[in-house]
């Protein structure tokens, strides 16, 4: 299954979204602004996902998905201006990234944030972007997946751009919360690697090395991998 889908022509938008527009609704310092004018040509709002456009209903966490397109001018696109852009933009988003004659998926998991006591607050909270391989621009696109709910269609559209799939009865929070933690195992693992690589006592490097091996260990069982 292609990580591109065919979005329905009832959901296409096609409106140029303006660089003006996004400063406007973003706190961006000028060294953001500076990489929007170096390395975006444009920015489109290609479709609206909404009960109005697909026929799916929508639900408190996701009232409405919005899909934008943008031209680069350079193959890298800073996530810095991804962040401004998901932040002007109060629904969640999916990004299609095209560069001369590919495209790619992009997209962060945008969410509702809670008080500490549990209530809904009228904030979203981003993940880090996660894209998908660099594709031909007339590559095969998959339909759009058979779900309840925009809800259960954002995730569905979310997960193929993730660096590790989903355990049976998974959540999508959950598979976030596991990436993000072997995220934080790998960069505990190079650390770990990098002060067995200094230590020049054996002693030390018998406890350096039993850390180690439990890090391995424990990034292995995330990742769903054989231990």
């Amino acid at each position: 299954m292609s990580i591109l889908f065919a979005y329905p022509k009832n959901a296409s938008f096609g409106r140029m979204v303006s660089k003006e527009a996004i400063y406007r609704h973003s706190a961006l310092s000028g060294k953001v602004k500076e990489l929007f004018v170096r390395r975006i040509e444009r920015i489109t709002r290609q479709y609206k996902l909404a009960p109005e456009t697909i026929n799916i209903p929508a639900t408190p966490a996701v009232p409405e998905i919005q899909v934008f397109g943008v031209q680069l001018r350079q193959e890298e696109c800073a996530p810095e201006i991804l962040a401004a852009i998901d932040r002007a933009v109060q629904f969640p988003l999916l990004f299609e990234l095209c560069y001369q004659d590919r495209v790619r998926g992009v997209a962060a998991w945008k969410r509702l944030g809670e008080s500490a006591a549990g209530a809904t607050l009228d904030k979203w909270v981003l993940s880090i972007h996660y894209s998908g391989p660099w594709l031909a621009q007339d590559a095969p696109r998959s339909p759009l997946p058979h779900v309840l709910n925009l809800e259960g269609l954002y995730a569905a559209l979310l997960r193929p751009l993730l660096p590790y799939p989903a355990k049976p009865n998974e959540s999508l929070a959950e598979q976030i919360a596991r990436i993000e933690a072997i995220g934080s195992v790998q960069y505990e693992i190079a650390q770990c690697e990098a002060k067995l690589y200094r230590e020049k006592r054996f002693n030390r490097k018998i406890g350096i090395n039993r850390e180690l091996r439990q890090l391995r260990q424990k990034f292995l069982v995330l990742t769903n991998l054989p231990v």
